[in-house]
């Protein structure tokens, strides 16, 4: 058999493990697997660095199937290629407890880099791995030992390059010159509607060019020797990022589906199938079927894995003995451990040092540990003067300055979420990205992809509340703080001074599975007496505790729940009451999630559900019921704001005193 023909048959064993795999499962997406198998397989063959017995070996390169719907050609190579993913997952693609989800899950399949599926994302996830690459590259390699030298690929379709994340993404690529970053581009003009000259007829290539990326296009996206020669050209490529546009056929070799939109998203259906098979030479009987000769190609991967691992580790054993403690740093900064010591510069605050802007404090946070965490990357969507995220005395990531641990992502904050993410899923950073709280919205996507895939990504969201003021409604957040408690993993923290920020700061980095958002205020606000207070640390860990008592002797009559600036609002309201003969209780809530997670015991000696509670918190109402699982008088804000002075807004919207007092005194009695 000749290499034009084996190629051939490895290509027909993707196109058809995917194929059959949609067709059991009867859901699913054929038409992307079996266009895009030739350049696939032309990838996995020749050009992928990765060993399938060892899937978190370091310097492997990455692959990235942005256009996650095409799931099955991911799982059929993963397969046939040795990671372990066995034939019976193949067969159970889609099924409950299988790991061959219907979009590629990370932590889920070994080999999958990222969670793909919603368009756009991985492009945006490769940008931020290209980025960690050269970053780590910089902190660790030296002229003799290169031990971080890899590529990032990702496989992209019309849909990801019509989503306008991908358009951010790739404009900040182009402008930081990764050229270890390529993207092949499956240009198959055809989405779910029909052809793609419905809504896209731009020059693709013109776009990228105008980017600053290298393009090239592949005419016949069947032809695996045009397509290796694309790479080989991209490789060559090292100051601009690569986008090899390889036109291909939807549903390739189905008679009556290839360049159909009816290929995309719906299975052959069992004749189409059988036809389609007939049509390409395949067994028409046979399901989930793997040549011997092609298995022996495929698994080849193996042994040249091996071989180039084994390659690295002897150079890497080498560098150990060259350079100890920065082996140790990198081994530490992979495995996402933290150095002893860390959190000796955190700083402390007294109420003397007041009042602070939680925004001003975080950014003090940032940098002690940053001093102690190389690893610590991040940056803004242009707002870090105001975000307070830039490490001081460190310079830009830049093309001349990969060691650069500043981040200018400019303003795209979708493209910067999915670049965070990709950051974290390459291993090695700590990263974080930043923004005003009312954008947020922005990156939500990303946010939510961060949570499913528990990536430690720190986010800073400042600017908090109506008391943004001047700026007006479109720049005061409301609904944002419960639609960001509302994403499963998310942990939402807003702190109410100074001492909660830092003890916010160190949740984020000691948590290592799950992204965190700080909630931050422009404004400045009381700091807490920690001499009077000890617990803020532990409380904030737990998401809420016991701020304030009018008597420890007496139960409270009325509990006063608050985060983040209105927990000193709660504190004034309770002073007033307290001399009045109340028994308050002021309780603060820096994150929602966190409380939930605490055992029963906890929640209900902290609020008991058998006395009135009354919340105060600058934002949308809804939600507090089921948090605190009682009848609840909420002090919030249900519509949109208002352009005034900050402290004019909070007060028209009833965030004073008096009318916290005036609430208080309608729900209970005071003695005096």
């Amino acid at each position: 058999m000749s290499n034009t023909e084996l190629d051939e048959l490895c290509i027909n064993t993707l196109r058809f493990l995917s194929a059959d795999a949609v067709q059991k499962a009867n859901s699913g997406h054929p038409g992307l697997p079996m266009g895009a198998a030739a350049p696939a397989y032309c990838l996995w063959h020749h050009f992928l660095k990765c060993n399938p017995r060892d899937p978190h070996w370091p310097d492997r390169d990455r692959f990235i199937l942005s256009a996650g719907h095409g799931s099955a050609l991911l799982y059929a190579l993963l397969h046939v290629t040795g990671f372990d993913l066995s034939l019976d997952e193949i067969k159970d693609f889609r099924q409950w407890g299988s790991r061959t989800p219907g979009h590629p899950e990370y932590g889920m399949t070994p080999g999958v880099e990222a969670t793909t599926g919603p368009l756009g994302q991985g492009i945006g996830n490769a940008v931020g791995m290209a980025i960690a690459e050269t970053s780590l590259a910089a902190r660790f390699n030296r002229p003799e030992y290169i031990i971080i030298d890899h590529y990032t690929y990702a496989l992209a379709g019309d849909g990801d390059l019509m989503e306008g994340i991908s358009s951010e993404a790739a404009s900040l690529a182009g402008h930081l010159k990764l050229g270890k970053l390529i993207v092949l581009y499956d240009s198959n003009n055809i989405t779910i509607e029909g052809n793609t000259d419905l809504t896209f007829s731009e020059n693709v290539g013109g776009r990228f060019q105008s980017y600053g990326w290298h393009t090239q296009t592949v005419s016949d996206g069947n032809n695996v020797e045009a397509i290796a020669g694309a790479v080989e050209t991209a490789q060559q490529e090292s100051n601009r990022p690569s986008l090899i546009e390889v036109r291909t056929h939807i549903g390739f070799g189905s008679p009556h589906k290839q360049d159909q939109s009816s290929a995309h998203g719906e299975p052959l259906g069992e004749e189409e199938l059988r036809l389609a098979k007939r049509n390409l030479g395949w067994p028409e009987d046979k399901m989930f079927y793997v040549p011997d000769k092609a298995r022996d190609r495929f698994r080849q991967v193996i042994a040249r894995g091996k071989d180039v691992q084994d390659k690295w580790q002897v150079l890497f054993a080498s560098y150990v003995k060259r350079y100890p403690d920065l082996a140790e740093e990198f081994q530490r900064a992979i495995k996402g451990e933290l150095p002893v010591g860390w959190e000796n510069d955190l700083p402390q605050f007294t109420p003397a040092d007041g009042p602070l802007a939680t925004r001003a404090v975080s950014g003090k946070a940032l940098n002690a540990v940053a001093k102690h965490l190389p690893e610590m990357m991040g940056g803004s969507a242009d707002l870090a003067p105001s975000n307070k995220t830039l490490i001081a005395n460190d310079v830009d990531y830049s093309p001349a300055n990969r060691s650069g641990r500043n981040m200018r992502f400019g303003i795209r904050e979708h493209a910067m979420g999915a670049i965070a993410n990709g950051m974290a899923y390459h291993k090695g950073l700590i990263p974080y990205c930043a923004t005003f709280l009312i954008f947020s919205d922005y990156l939500r996507p990303a946010i939510r992809l961060a949570a499913l895939g528990k990536l430690p990504v720190i986010y800073v969201f400042t600017h908090d509340s109506l008391a943004v003021g001047e700026d007006g409604p479109t720049h005061q957040p409301v609904e944002q703080l419960l639609a960001l408690r509302a994403i499963p993993g998310l942990v939402v923290i807003r702190p109410a001074d100074a001492n909660e920020t830092v003890a916010a700061w160190q949740y984020a980095i000691t948590h290592r599975d799950q992204p965190v958002a700080l909630a931050l205020t422009r404004q400045k606000v009381p700091v807490l007496d920690k001499t009077t207070i000890p617990g803020i640390a532990e409380g904030v860990s737990k998401g809420g505790y016991i701020l304030a008592e009018s008597s420890r002797e007496n139960d409270p009559e009325l509990i006063i729940v608050a985060t983040g600036s209105e927990v000193h609002l709660a504190l004034e309201a309770h002073k007033k009451l307290t001399s009045e003969g109340c028994q308050i209780r002021v309780v603060s809530l820096p994150s929602w999630n966190l409380f939930m997670q605490q055992d029963e015991s906890y929640r209900t000696r902290t609020i008991p559900g058998n006395i009135p509670i009354m919340t105060i918190e600058a934002g949308v109402s809804l939600g507090w019921q089921s948090y605190v699982e009682t009848n609840v008088t909420a002090i919030g804000v249900d519509r949109f704001g208002s352009s005034a002075p900050g402290k004019i807004v909070m007060d028209k919207y009833g965030f004073n005193v008096e009318n916290v007092c005036q609430k208080a005194h309608s729900l209970i009695q005071c003695r005096v």
